[in-house]
């Protein structure tokens, strides 16, 4: 049967948009959304995805102010109504494509979190490069994304305490992605990888006042590197094309004894330029593997993406990110630091994404449990 998106002409394969152009499970399309304090005092993240061969669509949120993570997430069964992103106390509005985006959270009763804010893109989004990862003879990951900076306003209420979100402290980030990706039950894992392939990641969108920066890195256990990208993007107004930046160069600064990343610096080349440096110092963050379903939820595989958790399913979590159990999970996953950044004379704020699990040999990192000097 159609659904109503068949009426109109966007179709991208012989087949209604009910499915996507493969029969592959693990088809997703979700956005997530970063808004943050620069001081990193709070941070909060939305997110919220649609899983057409699963019949699943979820989201969540997670709030965390000083070392205390609040997370409300709800599933549901996918209808035919695509463009319906709602689900249990969470909803977002597409106002303007690729320009504003409202996300509402009445999650109040569940956990004391709530809010109603309004992102803007204050610079056009950017498309990334085609993500595409494989382990052994499986292909992990093929998905589309795209980026963008902005601006957010509205109210977050924390334990019945509101809160003004505006531009004057607070700044954001988001994206959207679609493809295939580990999502719902584990699929099984066939042969292992040879050796210990590790995993280093850095996503780092960045918005100054007069353009943004976005750099985007992953590597292997030996410092091979299989993702890169950096752009700076500039106003639409400005009639100014994406401006490539080279193969950036990384030096992170972790603190000692763990693998916590304290600030970087990115050296990056325009062409034709001289080499600029990028320098980031991260504050407060979120584990997105603490709650948030990404890898898994809070552990013990309490809830993933994409899982089937019956109809009008609603779970809220608090975690103490200074409790022994929690903070030993932390570092085995993708963290969103909030970043103070300077770069090219000019002080921005953003995202400091980034990953290091296992073996990671330019950063020292012989096996798992290796940590900085």
């Amino acid at each position: 049967m159609p659904i109503p998106l068949d009426e109109y002409p966007i179709h991208q394969a012989p087949v209604s948009l009910r499915w996507f152009g493969t029969s592959d499970a693990n088809v997703y399309d979700r956005c997530i959304m970063q808004c943050f304090q620069r001081s990193g005092e709070v941070e909060l993240i939305t997110g919220l995805g649609q899983y057409p061969h699963l019949g699943v669509i979820d989201g969540f949120a997670a709030v965390r102010r000083e070392q205390r993570q609040t997370v409300v997430r709800a599933s549901d069964q996918l209808g035919d109504d695509r463009m319906r992103q709602h689900v249990g106390p969470l909803r977002f509005e597409v106002v303007e494509p690729l320009q504003t985006i409202r996300v509402v959270c009445e999650g109040d009763r569940h956990v004391g979190v709530g809010f109603d804010l309004t992102f803007e893109g204050t610079l056009p989004a950017t498309e990334e490069p085609r993500h595409i990862t494989r382990a052994a003879d499986q292909t992990i990951l093929n998905a589309c994304r795209f980026v963008q900076v902005g601006r957010w306003s509205g109210v977050v209420r924390i334990d019945g305490e509101e809160t003004t979100v505006d531009d004057t402290a607070w700044s954001g980030t988001r994206d959207r992605s679609w493809g295939i990706r580990p999502v719902g039950e584990a699929t099984p894992p066939g042969r292992p990888a040879d050796g210990d392939p590790g995993f280093w990641w850095c996503w780092v969108p960045l918005r100054f006042d007069d353009f943004a920066v976005v750099v985007i890195l992953q590597e292997q256990g030996d410092g091979h590197r299989v993702l890169n990208e950096a752009v700076r993007t500039w106003p639409a107004g400005k009639g100014r094309p994406v401006e490539q930046l080279g193969w950036p160069e990384i030096d992170i600064t972790y603190r000692s004894g763990s693998r916590h990343p304290e600030r970087a610096a990115i050296r990056l080349t325009p062409r034709g330029g001289d080499p600029l440096t990028l320098e980031v110092e991260t504050r407060g963050f979120i584990p997105l593997h603490i709650g948030t379903g990404y890898g898994g939820g809070g552990g013990g595989g309490e809830w993933g993406h994409g899982q089937w958790m019956g109809a009008g399913w609603v779970d809220t979590q608090v975690y103490d990110l200074d409790d022994a159990d929690i903070a030993g999970r932390i570092p085995y996953g993708v963290i969103d630091h909030v970043a103070r950044a300077t770069f090219d004379g000019q002080v921005g704020y953003g995202i400091f994404e980034h990953a290091t699990i296992g073996r990671h040999d330019p950063s020292g990192f012989t096996d798992l449990g290796s940590v900085a000097r």
